[in-house]
This record gives C-alpha cells, structure tokens and sequence, in this order.
C-alpha cells in the first residue's frame, strides 16, 4: 500500500516506521520533516494543514491516509483551524484521488461524562470545553463526508503516553503532582505503540463511517494511579488539593471509563500493553538505566 501519515510525529513515526518494515511505501507530512526522517525509511512530505495551498504540489495517489496531526496547544480557534478546517481541507485536496481507508485520530475528551460511567461509541459526546466541542464538529464533518462515499473512520484516542510522555506521570516525576479531592476522577490512557497498533487495525479492518475507542482495558482512579507510582519510585504520594468544581467544568475535566470493546472485537485489536502498569513499567525500568 502507498500510505500517507499526516502530523507525522510521535505517533506516526513509529507507525509509519512499522509499515515500511512490513513492506508499504510510507509518506510522513509536517510542517517541517526533521533531518533524520529518511531513517526510518518514511519519504518526507513539508506542507501545513493550515495553509492550503502548501498541500496543492503535493502527490496525491495514496490508498491509505492517516491524519494524527496533534495541536501544540492553543484555544478554540487553533483547534478549529487543525482539526475541522484541517480535515475539511484533507477531504477536498484527497477528492480527485480518494483513498481506500481515511483514518482520523480524535478523542476520548468528547466524552463529557462526570460521573465515572462507562462510555461507548453511542454515548452522548457532549463535551463542556470549547476545544473538545471543536474536535466533535471534525468528526460530524468526516461522518458527513463517510456517507457520500469518503471512506473515514474515526479513533476516539485516550490520553497517550510512552517514552518521554504522559502528562501525570512528568508531572510526578517533577514533584509538581497533585491528589485532586479524593482522588476519584478516572482516568483512560493508552501507549503510543498501541495507539499505532490501533491505527494498523484501523487501516486494515475499520469500517468507514465508524468509531472506535481506543483506550486501554484499564481506567484507573488517579488515587490508584499515584498510589501504584509511589510505591514504583519509592516516592511520596502527591499531596491532596481541593477539588475545584468550577475549574474543572472551565478546564472541561471529566471522569468516565471509556470501553475499548469494540476495538478488540471488531478490529481484533490485541494489547501490547494492556493497563498503565504494562506500559509504565518500561518507563520507570528506562528512568533507572
């Protein structure tokens, strides 16, 4: 397969690398293709998501695409120029010479659930932020798109981590963590090697005009997740905070257990690293060397 990988950083390098490894002809797009890209064996494309016209010398022959373009931050109009515009921008640019399979990375933040439930793909995606509301307008737009043929499916990705990331794990190490409350808010991750995992069963076995959560087999409380941490780097736990209801609804906090049930059984999708415990693991034995 001839693939393109837009956003073509800490997600898409490993993927793209695992598909040249099994044999595709692997695009990877950015705004500025780091010196070392070749490495990998990926072919580097330069263009921006948010200036048009830097994709139109582009080529355009691929049979997958990938988009898991990633903000650096910023608000909502940031987002919306990325992701909606972004993809909007993907669609027509792709229209002359449409894939076979269009895979989106969103996420689990469109979940707006409080409550600790349980969330599936047919749960309400009714998120509080602003930005969050933005990724929900991006995936209307592909499912729009999936119903007049552009084959879109969409990954719904918990909260990434792996080797130099995860943000309450940097922020542990850096003594700047802290217990919200009671510690009861849940939350959803997934290894960047599984998110690529994902992405690969995505390509292969998605069904276009469908989503997918892809979140590990275990949300875990944040009180457990510092408790197992401490105990892991024989540091305190974090020292507790109060739980600030207003800065959470303004922050678009939430707390849900997103289920990956429909990963694992429509895509087939096995677990390199099945809870935080498999995957932190190698980070804390990498912290030790």
């Amino acid at each position: 397969m001839r693939v393109l990988i837009v956003g073509c950083g800490y997600v898409g390098v490993p993927l793209g690398a695992e598909l040249v490894r099994q044999g595709h002809e692997v695009f990877g797009l950015r705004r500025q293709p780091p010196a070392d890209f070749g490495r990998t064996g990926i072919v580097p494309l330069a263009a921006d998501l948010t200036r048009p016209e830097t994709l139109a010398g582009l080529p355009r022959a691929f049979d997958w695409v990938v988009n898991c373009a990633a903000s650096a931050g910023g608000g909502a109009e940031d987002y919306r120029q990325l992701y909606l515009r972004g993809n909007e921008r993907l669609i027509a640019w792709l229209a002359g010479a449409p894939p076979q399979k269009f895979v989106y990375t969103s996420s689990t933040s469109v979940y707006g659930q409080t409550d600790g439930s349980v969330v599936t793909e047919t749960s309400p995606a009714e998120p509080a932020a602003a930005t969050a509301r933005v990724l929900v307008a991006a995936e209307q737009r592909l499912l729009a798109a999936a119903q007049t043929g552009f084959p879109a499916v969409i990954l719904r990705v918990a909260g990434i981590y792996g080797p130099g990331r995860g943000h309450a794990f940097q922020q542990f190490l850096r003594g700047e963590a802290r217990l919200e409350g009671d510690g009861s808010r849940v939350l959803n991750m997934i290894h960047r090697d599984d998110v690529a995992g994902a992405i690969r069963a995505a390509l292969q076995r998605g069904r276009a005009g469908n989503i997918y959560n892809a979140a590990d087999d275990e949300p875990v409380t944040q009180r457990a997740f510092f408790a197992w941490l401490a105990a892991g780097l024989k540091r305190p736990p974090p020292p507790p905070v109060p739980a600030d209801a207003a800065a959470w609804r303004k922050r678009g906090i939430t707390s849900k257990r997103v289920s990956n049930g429909k990963l694992r059984g429509e895509l087939e999708y096995e677990f390199k690293f099945p809870n935080f415990r498999a995957g932190y693991a190698a980070e804390i034995r990498a912290l030790e060397h």
